[in-house]
């Protein structure tokens, strides 16, 4: 029972990972989308049956509007989920669904308390 477990753990990570680089290289080099150009794939959580990603992204950008890029993402999502399935060749393509994560700019604003403390 646990060899079973781990070895689906590492299937859904190394599945996980693939999809993660190949949603990268699409948003970069397929998707021609503005609001989309400042923003980076983080991280994903796939669900256990691989039918739905949890794809959070990151802005460049930290003063911008974190709905254009993903209202941007939800529109190329059909097309994004598309190039996913002819890229990496898998039976079912998971459900894409997109969310913003907030850990870069926790660390700066962090980084900007640290740094104000230090003046004072």
């Amino acid at each position: 029972m646990q060899a079973s477990m781990q070895r689906e753990f590492s299937r859904n990570q190394r599945m996980s990972s693939l999809i993660l680089r190949t949603l990268n290289k699409i948003i970069r080099i397929d998707v021609d989308d503005p609001s989309l150009h400042e923003i980076t794939l983080t991280a994903i959580d796939l669900s256990h049956d691989l039918s739905i990603a949890k794809v959070y992204f990151s802005s460049l950008n930290l003063n911008g509007d974190i709905d254009v890029p993903k209202k941007g993402l939800k529109r190329a999502a059909g097309f994004i989920r598309k190039r996913l399935g002819s890229e990496i060749k898998i039976r079912h393509v998971p459900e894409l669904r997109f969310f913003h994560d907030q850990s870069s700019e926790k660390a700066h604003e962090i980084s900007e308390l640290i740094r104000k403390s230090k003046t004072n």
